[in-house]
């Protein structure tokens, strides 16, 4: 009754992979939809922010999305990394289907393999038990890649706020106004960083509103907090020119200060690091060298 059990879990997870690797015909209002869509911009052109496309993961996950969106899946937390790293959430919850899928059957038609080799049975516990720990672990393994990857992005966005400061604080001596400063140091830096920032100030621009607030939301979407910082900064600041100056000549001193502790850190860690191998190293030097005495010393005796 197990085995037979099995095997048809087995047989639905095949069907389920086979389902998933053949591609649905896409309706007709989408079809038509695509016709009225204008060509993407070539690389190069408009924002440099790269938009990944979804592999075999995506396209065989992508029937469990529904069920995981009803679950509330994914967190706030997850969102965030999503938006700054250009992945889509529907994407993403289909990479996570696929891996507990794989998670789920490749324990038992791994166990069935060995038994078809080996010729003893393994009984049913080890499988399922194997199959039920590695589809959990599969389960989180995309989102462990999207904050690793966000984490990076973080750390290009605060660089690319510190030098957007750094050219707005230069702009404001020159004698320029704040919106012309904020202009004006908008447009040199390159990168996606720099064009998400763009994007904001032309928000605030065609909407109205105060550019401290779409950066604010910015830093809200991203889980950047210097965003949020520099915000709620300025707002404590009022519209006197003088003071916002001031607020972000402070600003961009201490993120200047965060930047250079960042980059000691890191290059402490890699000293740590490097400290092992050479460790070891060491170690195995003195064994070589060492091991033909003291075998000939017992050898001796």
């Amino acid at each position: 009754m197990i085995a037979t059990v099995l095997g048809a879990l087995f047989g639905g997870g095949l069907l389920t992979l086979f389902l998933g690797l053949r591609p649905a015909r896409p309706p007709l209002a989408v079809a038509l939809a695509a016709l009225r869509r204008p060509a993407p911009r070539r690389p190069g052109h408009g924002s440099t922010e790269p938009r990944p496309a979804g592999g075999w993961a995506a396209r065989c996950g992508r029937r469990g999305v529904p069920f995981l969106l009803a679950a509330g899946l994914p967190t706030a937390s997850t969102r965030a990394d999503l938006d700054i790293t250009g992945i889509d959430a529907e994407r993403h919850l289909a990479e996570k289907t696929a891996c507990a899928a794989v998670g789920l059957l490749a324990p038992p038609a791994l166990v069935v393999l060995a038994e078809a080799v080996v010729g003893n049975r393994l009984g049913w516990w080890l499988p399922t038990w194997l199959a039920l720990a590695s589809a959990t672990v599969l389960f989180w393994v995309p989102d462990l890649a999207v904050r690793a990857q966000a984490a990076k992005r973080r750390a290009e966005m605060r660089q690319a706020l510190a030098v957007f400061l750094d050219l707005v604080v230069i702009a404001l001596a020159g004698g320029a106004g704040v919106q012309q400063a904020l202009d004006d140091a908008a447009v040199a830096p390159q990168g996606w960083a720099a064009s998400r920032i763009r994007r904001a100030l032309s928000t605030a621009h065609l909407a109205r509103t105060s550019v401290w607030d779409e950066l604010a939301a910015l830093g809200e979407r991203t889980g950047v907090r210097e965003l949020t910082e520099l915000a709620a900064t300025v707002g404590l600041a009022g519209a006197e020119g003088a003071k916002i100056r001031h607020s972000l000549e402070t600003k961009a001193a201490a993120m200047r200060g965060r930047r250079l502790a960042e980059a000691d850190a890191t290059a402490q860690s890699a000293t740590e690091r490097m400290s092992l191998p050479v460790v070891l190293l060491f170690a195995a030097f003195l064994l070589f060298i060492g091991y033909p005495a003291m075998a000939h010393v017992l050898t001796g005796l």
